[in-house]
């Protein structure tokens, strides 16, 4: 039980006994730094109960507790605040209990089961940058939510269908000359991004050469022959027409293969892809039934539609006039394909936030359609990613690339690292993997100790510097303290139970005493923010206690002991959380 349980129950237990009244709630606080104290009682929402002055009720209550439990040592009270100072037995038994736990801050694996979307790529062109936060953002948040006791199951909706990808297909058809991934040396995705750019250049002269012929500019981007013949192919797919199936599979393979080289380096992975070609006909059925239910209504055109201006949203199409399906009538039909396929209580989408709208409207279409689990559902809504280059464009083939941006992250570990100088006695080998794990770690922890849903100025150089609130400076930390370890010569695993703590090993200790927590406050607010903070405050707590504390030098043998096995845990912490952050940390630098 958590000491704010136990007090809680003391506190209620000692007003009870001097002022013979019951509470209901009892209500505590970090200690302020400049006060003495471990936690900190609120005694003003207690006067509404006890008729006294605050200062006299924290001094009584104070008093009772030094009297009732051995592990408070002293209090002091200032106005209304009821300082608690714990005795060092409390945190040794708590150091004792958690230092040879693996799983310490972990939950076990309970029966509820979340489904993270996240990634969900269009397969005419690579991963971006935005991509990249996806991803992040959505496997972090898988580890996070498991590591809470959840069931989860990772997936992507590969949009592998539409206008879109036939223009690349068309493209490679007039411009590709036969060309492949192996004949060009590209990796798939690249190469079929290539020929979506020359679509659009293609297109953009047609459209000028229209204008030119007296068109308006209007007119010229519907008739565009190239844009017709791509809706011709459009079709021609949707009826089954062999060779552009064929060419279809060939193309979206070669971008597939493509993109798991990039989930490869970025290390996130899937339990099962959902492609929207299997899927755009999801959801027609579930508008039957929700028109017989009368959740659905349908126009003089035919088209069905939901109105939901009660609930402060507007009307919202979900089938067309004639028949076919919307985003809306996909995503509801994707929705409960998902929950019978893997018998989920509850979805995580991971989406921009240009989207927030739609998913309102889903969750709450599913709500009316009667599916209990849509009382689970979230929109993992988070910003834009900009570099200081300017905002990213798509079509002009300017877009920042995933994969060059991964390179450069791991270029920047190298050039900063050397200049360090701190790499002697190094293979290239290990070099390079330290290099990709710098790289890395700088990418990833810049990106996710943001809060999700604030837009990222993301700065590839500040993010690889060995100070501040930086990946590479936690890993350096992590480093630091398995060299710590291994020059510890000795046999430091037993306990040590009579021990005086000093300052810096109190306030560790406390730092470690709040992971469990982060980890459960990090899966409820689906915020990754949360971990890589707690992470930073652990690093320069740990950081404080090593420039003042002497760890292997000092002379008394159960310091020593002590403080390596104080050591050993904030590094299994360090690379927990880290862990959850898919980050990883290297045992030299």
């Amino acid at each position: 039980m958590s000491v704010q349980k136990v007090l809680s129950e003391q506190v209620k237990e000692a007003v009870k006994n001097i002022y013979n009244v019951e509470l209901e709630n009892v209500e505590f606080q970090a200690t302020r730094k400049d006060f003495e104290g471990d936690i900190t009682l609120v005694t003003f929402p207690m006067l509404r109960q006890v008729k006294t002055n605050p200062v006299k009720l924290g001094e009584s209550i104070g008093e009772y507790l030094v009297q009732n439990n051995p592990e408070i040592e002293k209090y002091n009270v200032v106005q209304g605040f009821l300082n608690i100072v714990l005795a060092d037995k409390y945190f040794l038994d708590f150091f004792r209990s958690i230092k040879d736990e693996p799983d310490f801050g972990l939950v076990a694996e309970g029966e509820h089961a979340i489904m993270v979307e996240y990634s969900s790529p269009n397969t005419n062109k690579p991963l971006h940058l935005g991509h990249i936060r996806n991803n992040l953002l959505g496997y972090s948040v898988s580890e996070i939510l498991k590591a809470a006791g959840n069931k989860v199951y990772r997936t992507q909706i590969i949009n592998d269908r539409g206008i879109h990808i036939c223009k690349s297909m068309l493209a490679w058809q007039r411009f590709g000359h036969g060309e492949t991934p192996e004949s060009s040396g590209l990796k798939g995705d690249k190469l079929v991004g290539n020929f979506y750019v020359k679509f659009d250049k293609a297109y953009k002269e047609e459209v000028s050469y229209l204008v030119a012929q007296g068109k308006t500019e209007e007119e010229a981007k519907a008739e565009a022959p190239i844009l017709q013949d791509a809706k011709e192919m459009l079709r021609k797919w949707e009826a089954g027409d062999e060779e552009v199936v064929e060419l279809w599979k060939t193309m979206n393979q070669w971008v597939y293969d493509g993109f798991e080289e990039t989930y490869d380096k970025l290390g996130v992975d899937f339990d099962k892809n959902y492609f929207e070609s299997d899927t755009y006909l999801l959801g027609k059925d579930v508008v039957a039934e929700g028109l017989e239910k009368g959740v659905f209504y349908r126009k003089e055109d035919g088209s069905v539609w939901i109105d939901l201006t009660d609930e402060g949203l507007d009307e919202k199409i979900v089938l067309r006039s004639d028949g076919t399906a919307v985003y809306m009538t996909q995503d509801i039909g994707t929705a409960i394909q998902r929950v019978k396929d893997f018998h989920i209580d509850g979805m995580v989408y991971t989406v921009g936030n240009e989207q927030d709208y739609h998913f309102k409207v889903l969750f709450l279409i599913l709500k009316k359609l009667g599916y209990d689990w849509a009382e689970n559902l979230y929109h993992l809504s988070y910003g834009m990613v900009d570099l200081p280059s300017g905002k990213m464009k798509s079509r002009e083939g300017t877009v920042v690339d995933a994969d060059d941006l991964i390179e450069e992250m791991v270029a920047t570990a190298k050039e900063i690292s050397e200049e360090l100088g701190k790499l002697e006695g190094y293979s290239d080998e290990e070099k390079k993997e330290l290099y990709r794990i710098i790289g890395l770690g700088a990418l990833k922890y810049y990106i996710l100790k943001v809060d999700p849903r604030k837009r990222i100025l993301f700065n590839p150089e500040e993010s690889v510097d060995f100070q501040g609130n930086t990946g590479p400076f936690i890993q350096y930390t992590y480093a630091r303290i398995q060299s710590i370890l291994r020059r510890a010569d000795f046999e430091y695993s037993q306990p040590v139970s009579d021990y005086t703590l000093n300052d810096k090993e109190r306030q560790l200790i406390k730092q470690l005493q709040l992971y469990p927590e982060t980890v459960v406050l990090a899966a409820e607010n689906h915020s990754p923010a949360l971990i890589a903070n707690y992470t930073y405050e652990l690093v320069k707590e740990f950081n404080s206690f090593y420039q003042n504390v002497t760890i292997l030098g000092t002379e008394d043998e159960t310091e020593k002991k002590f403080r390596v096995q104080l050591s050993k845990a904030v590094g299994e912490v360090i690379k927990s959380s880290f862990g959850l952050l898919g980050i990883q940390v290297p045992e030299r630098m």
